[in-house]
């Protein structure tokens, strides 16, 4: 975005959305800065949800200003006094408060989390406080399991169930929110009061953070809180996490000018050295691969700067919290338009008018892709590479595809060729690989290797195809049931897959096909069935993104309606 530089006052006025509050501080930059976030927010009417943002520089506040409705029915205009859930924006708060009691010596991050909550199943590894904090424990997360579950267990509980991790610790990295829980249950177990009075005590009191709590009941009224929406055919509809939602795991409400306090906080080292220092020291995984991941916030770049951010949602609030240290910029983002807001894009277009580009390419910072090692030579063939694959030790499944003339790693990045038959990763992700640089080879058609720079080779086999006959699918049909997740799935046949159903909620079908023996897939779920000794389908292995293998047994009753 180009920085304007001369806005006359009254254009300014004019240009101002509905509802947009005049900035508290910092005249210097009243009127030039805060035209150009106005801008930014520009699509928020005065009759739909807006936002909420606060921009401050070396812990002067810039801008302060609010765009739209907290309450469509009363037409209560957003403030920047409006508090907001900022979903997991909260992370780092139960990271702080953690690492305080490890300060003090009441919680060691290398111990095993069991010897804190005793009632954790043993998985045969030991997860510790560390693993939960940098998500790097493979524990489950809850939010894929709840909406499968048939009881009203909470976060907590439903991950007190699971028997079995999604990879041994410090292997991998994957987002948990099952890990937090964890954590926030620990640090009330070891103070000996609440998570919402822990931190207010210790952490909002302290820093001055006068309108931001924990609400462990977000039922309760709470004054000046924004209400969220989605829009939906052309309508908006009241769209919020409550209790029951995220698994009655509370939330934590604040303002965008609070937040920046807290950013502020943590730049100058109020929170003390230790805990300043742990909560934005990049993770490792066991290979000694670092990570762009610290305790609670993520660790980044945006034109070869640090950026230190942190996103949330919460059904339709949004967030997005986020510092650049070397320019000493800190913004805070809080929306109510559910997909509306992409809090993300608008918190790098914020950094653009605060910090101009002058000649320095924007992104992430990734280097340049290398060129082919066979330029001028025919390219290999694709579509050939394309299809997919199954992880021979694991299982995990792992999709080519082919996007503008680039091979493509399904929900991973591109990747860039070398020669006929060798990729290297475009960019890495925490998302995949757990950020590890890596290549791609094909010693044959029908297999792959995955090889990070530390030397770990993962090798893949192409998915033979499977075309199922009536009798096959007829002898996967039946009902089975996850004491873990705590449902029975109801397993019936059409044309050529499986249709399954949750048996508590039947309404919601969901059609598998398949993709290799015995196994299924539904988008990025998949289901493995397994058998006896005999040859008999004894349960099948249930994954998705945040989910490995929850193993569902087969019950006894085989009704298989068509």
């Amino acid at each position: 975005m180009k920085t304007i530089l001369s806005v006359a006052f009254a254009a300014l006025l004019a240009a101002a959305p509905a509802h947009a509050h005049p900035a508290h501080a910092h005249p210097a930059h009243a009127q030039d800065t805060t035209t150009d976030v106005d801008k930014i927010f520009s699509w928020v009417t005065p009759a739909t949800p807006g936002c909420a943002v606060a921009v401050s520089h070396h812990g002067q506040l810039l801008v302060n200003r609010a765009y739209g409705l907290a309450d469509l029915e009363r037409d209560v205009p957003i403030t920047p006094d409006t508090v907001f859930d900022i979903g997991s924006v909260q992370k780092q708060f139960v990271a702080a408060a953690v690492l305080l009691l490890v300060e003090e010596g009441q919680l060691s991050p290398a111990e095993d989390v069991r010897t804190y909550v005793p009632e954790l199943p043993d998985t045969g590894h030991t997860v510790t406080l560390d693993h939960l904090l940098t998500h790097t424990g493979g524990v489950r997360d809850w939010t894929g399991i709840l909406p499968l579950s048939a009881t009203s267990a909470d976060a907590l509980t439903l991950t007190l169930r699971q028997r079995g991790l999604n990879f041994a610790p410090g292997q991998e990295w994957s987002y948990s929110n099952s890990g937090f829980v964890l954590l926030k249950e620990i640090v009330a177990r070891t103070s000996g009061m609440s998570f919402g009075d822990f931190t207010r005590q210790r952490l909002f009191e302290p820093l001055g953070m006068q309108r931001t709590t924990y609400q462990h009941d977000l039922r309760e009224v709470v004054k000046h809180r924004a209400l969220a929406y989605e829009r939906q055919n052309g309508r908006w509809r009241l769209d919020m996490l409550l209790d029951d939602d995220r698994g009655g795991g509370g939330g934590l409400l604040s303002t965008a000018s609070d937040l920046l306090i807290w950013n502020d906080a943590l730049t100058s080292g109020r929170l003390g050295a230790f805990v300043t220092a742990k909560i934005q020291e990049p993770a490792r995984l066991n290979n000694g691969r670092e990570l762009g991941y610290g305790r609670g916030l993520f660790l980044d770049t945006n034109r070869a700067s640090r950026v230190l951010w942190h996103s949330g949602s919460a059904n339709a609030y949004n967030s997005m919290l986020v510092r650049f240290p070397e320019q000493g910029l800190s913004a805070a983002i809080l929306c109510n338009a559910g997909d509306m807001a992409e809090t993300t894009a608008f918190a790098r277009r914020i950094f653009d008018v605060f910090v101009p580009a002058t000649g320095v390419a924007g992104g992430s910072g990734a280097a340049a892709a290398p060129a082919p090692a066979t330029a001028g030579a025919p390219g290999p063939d694709l579509n050939g590479m394309a299809g997919l694959f199954f992880a021979e030790r694991t299982g995990e499944p792992l999709r080519l595809v082919v996007e503008g003339a680039r091979l493509r790693i399904a929900a991973g990045p591109a990747l860039i060729p070398l020669a006929s038959d060798r990729f290297r990763a475009a960019s890495a992700s925490l998302e995949f690989m757990s950020d590890a640089e890596f290549e791609v080879h094909f010693p044959t058609h029908d297999q792959l290797e995955l090889r990070t720079m530390e030397g770990e080779v993962t090798t893949y086999r192409r998915a033979q195809p499977y075309a199922p006959t009536p009798a096959n699918l007829e002898a996967l049909a039946g009902r089975y049931e996850s004491d873990e997740i705590g449902t029975v799935f109801q397993v019936t046949t059409r044309e050529g897959g499986l249709v399954v159903r949750l048996a508590h909620a039947p309404a919601v079908a969901l059609e598998f096909r398949p993709v290799a023996p015995d196994t299924f897939q539904a988008s990025r779920i998949t289901m493995r069935f397994h058998r006896d000794q005999t040859g008999n389908i004894v349960a099948f292995g249930y994954s998705n993104p945040v989910l490995r293998d929850v193993r569902f047994v087969r019950l006894p009753d085989r009704a298989t309606s068509r």
